[in-house]
Formats: structure tokens, C-alpha cells, sequence
């Protein structure tokens, strides 16, 4: 099939590159010029394990292209993705603007029957105003369908190329066997492709990710408690998570979850219930639980140099929000570096992929090292924000020459409490008692 996919950023990129790698003709069109020149090169803008190989194999074969001109991309292609960033307004609620915005564009190039796409993470009832858009540019025939995305950072290629399922929603059979047919090449080991109404398509998104966050504060919590009690939360971990009705996926206590997804969606579908006078409890309680427990971190750092702070030197291993990609977005080093950097703490930085773009916001307000021991020199602790698997197995008689006293904030626990006492450490992680401490 013929696609174009609009937005070359985190989603439309991946989403095109693994449809042409199942053979498809895609055409993937940007505003921003230097990134459109970038991908014409073969390199990706973007940090995500497997793409750049994708990308490359697909430009030189022909069935991947780059542009800025949108009009004609869209008269060549059947189908026609929006995946452009719907980033939070000030009140929380999605922004859709460009998504409008590039729905009358569709309507005003359309040359014949197109369906239009939403790959955009959108509030439900997005598909209907988008249908109505283009409809007042055009008498063409045409179908919009909904057809979110379930892609993980770090491991997105994997993930579209053997999703655990499908969704589309859709008002028309014809729309739907379209759609079937394009994606009939990734679920050939018989993984659902769920046909269903627009709106809880839509839904169906913002749930999803919900649901997944709501498991993650749900863990942080009981980590706190179990600090509280004496409980040790890899204990409980493991005696809940064997249950088949809750599982392992995302029950790992830590220092908050960031990126661009699941504050941005929670938010928004926060939003929308407010819109419908609907009260979501338990969905505020998951993201003010989340924006405490990124601080959490900063309070322990505080207490155990008894607010003695200025001129304080701390490593920090880690700055993406997880390992395997650059996304600074909602990052928990974010709200460490900020919460540190006004008391007079030097902090002395190392991620394996997340320096430049660390730089780029940050600026000098930080030290960047060039790997993960020279931000060792002269600290007084080391801070683990990341979970980095060359972060998992370091050399830790090689971490307590360098640092000036033996601390380790471990905000992932990474590392066994009593070995790390055995080895010397005054020891803090999540939901376990402190060792090391006289």
C-alpha cells in the first residue's frame, strides 16, 4: 500500500519505517527541514534501539522516503497517518492543534477515497472533529479511523513489529478491512486485531497507559509503607507479583515514572473526565503519588547530609526517564537535578545516550563526565537514577576508592542491601531498610 505518514517524530517515524519494512510504499513528511535532511542521510534524529538499520535498508530500497512537501504526499498515499505531538496545554488537556491543523490540510490535497489515521495519542472524541474538519474542505469520500500506538521506548521496533494487538477503530467495514489488510503481516502468530468503535479506540489508549502508571505508584506506595513497618518491597514484590491476576510488568518500586506518555495521558485523561463532570480519584491520586515519590530522592539526600549542602559534590548515574532511550521528558533526574542544583550541590552527570540532550537543557548547571567512574571523582555519594544494565553489575571496589565516603542512593534498587553492607556502603533504595549507617 501506498502510506504517508504525517510527522517524522517519536511515533510516525517508527510506525513508517516497520510498515515499509513489511513492504509498503511510505512517505514520511516533516515540517522541520534539518530533520527531514537527517533522515534523507539515513540517520535517525531519534535514539531507539534498531531503527537506524531499519530506516537505512529502507531508504536504499526504495520504499522509504523523506519530505517536507505534505500536499503531495498526501495525493500519492491510500492512507494517511497523523502522528504529530499533541504535547500538554497549560491546563493539562491534550493541545491538538497541529492534529486540525493537518486534517484541513488532508481535506483541501484529497484526490480521491483516503483514510486519515490518528496515530496521535488524542482524547476520545478527537476521530468526530477531525472527521468534521476535513469535511468542510471536501466533497471527496473518505474515512478516519482511530488506531493508537502501544509502542515502549527503548524497545518500540519490537513492539510494532509483534504487537499484542491491534486496535482500530473505525465507523465503516470498508475502512476495516483496510486496515486489517495493512496490518495483517504483524499478526501472523495469531495476535488480535480488535475492530471497535472510534471513541473507545481513543480510550482504549489513554487506559491503557493509565492502568500501567496506576501500577507503578500503586508499587511506590507500598514501598513507602514497607520502609515505615520493617517490610522489604522485593519481598512483597515477588509474593504478589506471582499471582497471575497481577503480575511483574511495571511492579518495580523507583523514583517515579516520566517520559512522554504516561504523565501527558494521565493528565489528559483527568482533563476530559472534568470535562464530562466525571471525578477521577483514583487517577489525581496516581500522579500526585508519582510527582512525591520523584522527590522522595532529593529528601533522603538532604537528610543524610543534615541540609549541609552547599559545595556538596554527588554522582548521578542515569538521566533518561529508562534505559534505552535520550527522553529527558518528565525524567525523574530532571526533578533530582532541580530539587539539588539551588542549595549549592555540584552534581557531577553520566547517561550512556542522554548527554546531548541533557546539555541542551540544562545548560552548564551541571558537570557532564565522560563516563560513569570519572563522575565518581571527588563525590562525596552516588546517586543511580536509571537503570542502565552497565549500571547493574559495576565495580564496586573501584566506586568506593573513587568517592570521598562510601554512600549509595540507589533509586532503582539495583543492588542487594546486605552485600552492598558487606562491602562497605551506607546503602539507601526504595522500600528496604538503610544499611551501612553506625
Amino acid at each position: 500500500m501506498n502510506l504517508c505518514i504525517v510527522g517524522a517524530g517519536y511515533v510516525g517515524l517508527v510506525a513508517g519505517t516497520c510498515f515499509a519494512e513489511s513492504g509498503n510504499e511510505v512517505i514520511c513528511t516533516d515540517i522541520n527541514e534539518e530533520k527531514i535532511g537527517l533522515l534523507k542521510t539515513g540517520l535517525s534524529p531519534i535514539f531507539e534501539p534498531g531503527l537506524d538499520e531499519l530506516i537505512a535498508r529502507n531508504l536504499k530500497e526504495k520504499r522509504l522516503s523523506f519530505t517536507t512537501d505534505f500536499t503531495e504526499a498526501i495525493r500519492q498515499s491510500e492512507i494517511i497517518f497523523i502522528a504529530v505531538g499533541t504535547p500538554p496545554a497549560e491546563d493539562g488537556s491534550a493541545d491538538l492543534s497541529a492534529v486540525f491543523e493537518v486534517a484541513r490540510t488532508i481535506g483541501r490535497n484529497l484526490n480521491s477515497y483516503k483514510i486519515v489515521v490518528n496515530k496521535s495519542t488524542v482524547p476520545v472524541g478527537t476521530a468526530d472533529r477531525v472527521e468534521k474538519i476535513i469535511a468542510a474542505e471536501t466533497d471527496r469520500e473518505f474515512d478516519v479511523v482511530s488506531n493508537p500506538e502501544f509502542m515502549k521506548e527503548g524497545a518500540a521496533v519490537d513492539d510494532f513489529m509483534k504487537p499484542d494487538r491491534v486496535v482500530v477503530g473505525t465507523k465503516t467495514d470498508r475502512a476495516a478491512r483496510i486496515m486489517q489488510e495493512l496490518y495483517a503481516p504483524f499478526v501472523r502468530t495469531e495476535k488480535p486485531i480488535l475492530i471497535m468503535d472510534r471513541r473507545s479506540a481513543e480510550m482504549t489508549k489513554y487506559a491503557a497507559n493509565a492502568m500501567l502508571a496506576t501500577k507503578i505508584s500503586f508499587i511506590n506506595e507500598i514501598a513507602n509503607i514497607c520502609e515505615k513497618v520493617g517490610a522489604d518491597i522485593n519481598n512483597v514484590r515477588r509474593g504478589i507479583g506471582f499471582d497471575s491476576r497481577i503480575g511483574f510488568q511495571f511492579l518495580f518500586p523507583g523514583v517515579g515514572y516520566g517520559g512522554s506518555c504516561f504523565p501527558k495521558d494521565v493528565d489528559a485523561l483527568i482533563r476530559t473526565a472534568s470535562h464530562y463532570e466525571c471525578e477521577s480519584k483514583i487517577l489525581v491520586a496516581v500522579q500526585s503519588m508519582n510527582q512525591d515519590q520523584k522527590r522522595l530522592m532529593v529528601r533522603r539526600i538532604k537528610d543524610h547530609f543534615a541540609g549541609r549542602l552547599e559545595g556538596l559534590v554527588l554522582a548521578l548515574w542515569g538521566l533518561s526517564f529508562k534505559p534505552q532511550t535520550d527522553d529527558l521528558r518528565e525524567a525523574p533526574s530532571m526533578e533530582i537535578i532541580r530539587g539539588l542544583i539551588p542549595d549549592g550541590v555540584i552534581l557531577q552527570v553520566y547517561d550512556p545516550v542522554a548527554m546531548d540532550e541533557a546539555r541542551r537543557i540544562l545548560g552548564d548547571s551541571v558537570r557532564y563526565m565522560e563516563n560513569a567512574y570519572h563522575a565518581l571523582e571527588g563525590a562525596s555519594a552516588l546517586v543511580v537514577v536509571t537503570e542502565w544494565p552497565e549500571f547493574r553489575r559495576p565495580n564496586f571496589v573501584r566506586i568506593k576508592e573513587l568517592l570521598k565516603k562510601p554512600v549509595i542512593f540507589d533509586g532503582r534498587n539495583l543492588y542487594e542491601p546486605d552485600l552492598m553492607q558487606a562491602r562497605g556502603f551506607v546503602y539507601y533504595s526504595i522500600g528496604r531498610a538503610v544499611v551501612g549507617q553506625s
